[in-house]
């Protein structure tokens, strides 16, 4: 039998929050028979590795170490040690006596699983600083270990060994919660709906285990919905706990309810990190591992647009490719690993100066105050000039090819409009679920604007079809989704059969939200270092008696990396290389005002 806290199947934390709590109300209507939850109901694909990553047990030398961080309390039989809603609460590691672990069920309280001596609590929440939706009580008289959130984040810098320990469990942990088709977090809503698709994306691109039912093609959806006492008019509806559903809750609300925004109006930090892509995270990596505060914001989730990438071949160090969400995911735990403290989806609306210190305006009021800003914000993909495309977005008109669009789009015709690198990666990734792949795009040749290795692959794969010097010049479709469109080529107009596009053409910088003295090119990404001209200096109100370093905007202090700044190279590896470089200018440009 597995051990997994002990011997459990849901570890604490493993959840995001204000999960756990419907755990069996989920099972038992989106599953297709209510089982209950123990070790022997693990995903069967969950590898040995992880099982034995899950169900780590502590060595007496390793729990010697740990007591150097932790407090040693002894706990008689009925103590409640962790509570639903507790946030940073401690990891508990068990050194005697008993300690169950339990969820609220349809009311009831049911244990999802137990610790043995030398086994500890948690899994990634830990690190994210998410609050617990799970409870632990006593059920033996004992002694337990606890490490407290502050002491968990020393360790993880300070301790390499230990680090790698509690990072391993956590991460294997929050994998098998991913894989075993089981969680707390229900979302009921309907496939082509944009509000269910919104909400779907935010919970993937954000790592969340949560249930999806469709219901219109899931009979235990549309269960689900009557005994919860909803209506088609309602959906979608987040489920989060036992108590609370929101009933077509914004990314916003959904974010805030499942601790995706942590941050507190007020908030000061060494280093404002805006963007959370490859640029945006590995600046937050480096500056953090340095001994910086960094805050992170994102508008959207971890992962920029190459966290819509479905898979990634010409990164360094990955031979076998890596998807962009994955690549992200990592990073992002990377970078709270050390301390980094990541918001989204949060939107930045203004900057300003407020003496020697720069004033961060959310778009929801909030005001954080730093001494540095690295704009990592990156850029959009265009949109098409058609009259209707708006209303077709989320349900048939897509910016990104992840799994869940595959899903979306299984046995369909599609459309993809684009010939970078993003448009033949997501082409030959959706070509496994869809039936025919229509790759459009106004040049003659593709090879001009994409890799060749990408465009032999396109070339080989039968259900590709390549529609060179081709463009969309309508969206045809009712009130509920799209139905085809019409394409142009050589001056000939015709129809074509795709009832979902994929939109990867060309980007729009992210920078409308900063100062307009903040100098752009004609395309409005920012110029940086030497592309800055004396006189938008001199508009800025440059007053430093040196020039902007490389990175610089013409705000001191404020720097440009990845695809928002003028110049640069739009690939992942170089915005990751210029986020972990721009920080050595960063901590110089800090040290000028203490001096």
């Amino acid at each position: 039998m597995d051990r997994f806290l002990g011997r459990v199947s849901t570890p604490i934390g493993l959840f995001s929050p204000r999960q756990e709590r419907n755990t069996a109300l989920t099972a038992s209507i989106v599953n297709k028979r209510d089982v209950p939850l123990s070790s022997d109901q693990a995903s069967p694909a969950t590898s040995a590795e992880t099982r034995a990553a899950m169900n780590y047990r502590l060595s007496k030398g390793e729990i010697e170490q740990l007591c150097a961080y932790g407090e040693r309390r002894h706990h008689k039989e009925g103590d409640t040690l962790i509570d639903e809603g507790d946030v940073e609460s401690d990891v508990l590691v068990l050194l005697s006596g008993g300690l169950n672990v339990y969820l609220h069920e349809d009311g009831e309280e049911r244990r999802v699983g137990w610790l043995e001596p030398g086994q500890f609590t948690g899994d990634v929440s830990v690190i994210t600083g998410q609050p617990a939706l799970i409870f632990a009580r006593m059920v033996a008289d004992g002694e337990v270990l606890h490490l407290s959130s502050a002491a968990m984040r020393r360790i993880l810098v300070e301790n390499s060994e230990l680090s790698d320990v509690f990072v391993t469990t956590f991460t294997a942990r929050r994998a098998w919660a991913r894989s075993a088709g089981r969680s707390s977090v229900v979302l009921l809503g309907r496939a082509l709906d944009r509000e269910s698709f919104a909400l779907r994306d935010l919970l993937s691109k954000h790592d969340v285990p949560f249930l999806w039912a469709d219901v219109d093609a899931d009979e235990r959806g549309k269960t689900m919905v009557d005994r919860l006492g909803f209506t088609a008019e309602d959906l979608p509806v987040l489920v989060t706990g036992a108590v609370k559903h929101l009933v077509r809750p914004s990314i916003e609300e959904a974010g805030r309810a499942l601790g995706l925004d942590l941050i507190p109006d007020n908030a000061c930090a060494d280093i404002i990190v805006v963007g959370a892509g490859p640029a945006g995270l590995a600046a937050s990596v480096y500056a953090a591992s340095e001994g910086l505060s960094v805050v992170t914001l994102d508008a959207s989730a971890p992962g920029g647009q190459a966290g819509t990438s479905s898979k990634i071949e010409n990164y360094l160090g990955f031979p076998s490719g890596i998807s962009g969400q994955e690549l992200a995911d990592r990073a992002r735990l990377q970078a709270q690993k050390f301390g980094v403290r990541i918001a989204s989806p949060v939107h930045a609306a203004t900057l300003s100066r407020d003496g020697q210190d720069y004033v961060l305006t959310t778009g929801d009021g909030r005001t954080l105050k730093c001494r540095a800003i690295v704009v990592a914000t990156g850029a959009n993909y265009r949109r098409l000039p058609i009259e209707n495309l708006e209303s077709y977005e989320g349900r048939g008109v897509y910016y990104g090819a992840t799994a869940m669009e595959a899903q979306i789009c299984q046995g369909s015709s599609i459309a993809i409009v684009g010939a970078g690198n993003s448009a033949g990666q997501g082409a030959v990734f959706l070509s496994k679920a869809a039936k025919d792949v229509h790759v459009l795009y106004r040049r003659n040749d593709i090879r001009e604007t994409m890799s060749e290795y990408l465009v032999r692959r396109l070339e080989e794969t039968p259900n590709i079809h390549l529609h060179p010097e081709t463009e969309i010049k309508a969206l045809h479709g009712d009130e509920t989704n799209l139905k085809s469109v019409t394409i142009k080529t050589a001056g000939d107009e015709k129809p074509l059969d795709a009832c979902f596009v994929f939109l990867f053409i060309g980007a729009a910088p992210c920078s409308g939200w900063l100062d307009e003295t903040v100098a752009r090119d004609d395309k409005g990404f920012l110029k940086t270092g030497s592309a800055i001209a004396n006189i938008e200096l001199v508009r800025a109100g440059w007053s430093l008696d040196r020039m902007p370093s490389q990175y610089e905007t013409t705000w001191p202090r404020v720097f440009a990396v990845g695809d928002v700044r003028a110049g640069s190279v739009k690939r992942v590896a170089s915005g990751v290389g210029e986020g972990s470089v721009v920080i050595q200018a960063v901590h110089r440009a800090v040290s000028e005002i203490s001096r």
